[in-house]
């Protein structure tokens, strides 16, 4: 954990680390902070700064929001640089660096298939491919990728051929639908579902079970973060079973444009009492 800071006497001031500018697909990153921001300025004295730049700003804060920052495949000497230095100095970083998700590269998958959880079964050796289930296809991805960045889908003659090391191998699974569920800490605050498995960004909301928040919640436990925002990805397979296809714990996009106003509310008042807390923890 990170060791403990004076915390400004006033209002804590936040270093929001956003690029936005960066081209994502069906989502308007910039769109998203700068409504948030606006919205958390009731609170903490803000500015938005680019990863690149965090390193070089982040001491004049009293801790550093990573939110909508992009994937850290194109600056990851700045990323690795950015992290050192905020453990060296104590830096109190938001979502913490000690997540077991995405932030930490796809492991996860591998731990949580091994563990025999209700994810995506997952491996990254040729001698287990034959724990896979049988599919029409495989989906390929790297360990550090990203925002589908080097994702392919191959036939299962060609798994023999791949360069094994830095990539995974998962069935391309048949599934009804994707769902995500947002959380604060350890409370889901919503939850949307994309209907068309062909269109990932066009989302609704989705009323989540208590079955559905169990499986959502059984991965947040996992990652053992006090902390943060974190959004589950799961599918629903032709069976009714949800799986995981991504713990997301590094820079998830909300879609908060896709929530009403009053979930969307609730959600702010959430992550601000918990960077609160964070702050002065």
């Amino acid at each position: 954990m990170p060791r403990s800071r004076p915390v400004s006497p006033a209002r804590p001031r936040l270093l929001y680390v956003t690029d936005l500018a960066y081209p994502a697909r069906g989502r308007r990153y910039c769109d998203e902070d700068i409504d948030l921001t606006a919205r958390l300025r009731a609170d903490f004295d803000i500015a938005l700064c680019h990863p690149l730049d965090a390193a070089a700003l982040m001491d004049s804060f009293d801790a550093v929001v990573v939110r909508n920052s992009g994937p850290v495949l194109p600056h990851q000497e700045a990323y690795d640089a950015f992290r050192a230095r905020a453990r060296a100095a104590g830096t109190r970083v938001y979502n913490p660096l000690h997540g077991r998700g995405d932030m930490a590269g796809k492991q996860y998958l591998l731990d949580l298939t091994a563990a025999g959880l209700p994810v995506i079964p997952t491996v990254d050796r040729a001698a287990d491919l034959d724990r896979l289930p049988d599919a029409a296809e495989y989906c390929v991805k790297p360990k550090a990728g990203a925002d589908s960045i080097g994702l392919e889908f191959v036939p299962y003659e060609r798994l023999a051929e791949l360069s094994y090391g830095e990539v995974l191998v998962q069935p391309r699974v048949d599934f009804r639908y994707e769902v995500s569920f947002y959380f604060v800490d350890d409370r889901c605050q919503y939850a949307l579902y994309a209907p068309d498995p062909g269109r990932r960004w066009v989302l609704e909301p989705y009323e989540p079970t208590g079955a559905d928040l169990t499986f959502a919640r059984r991965f947040v436990d996992w990652n053992t973060l006090d902390h943060g925002i974190q959004r589950v990805d799961a599918c629903r397979t032709r069976d009714g079973e949800l799986l995981l296809v991504e713990l997301e714990d590094l820079n998830p996009y909300l879609s908060l444009d896709r929530v009403p106003e009053a979930v969307r509310d609730r959600f702010v008042e959430a992550v601000t009492a918990s960077l609160h807390a964070f702050v002065r923890a």
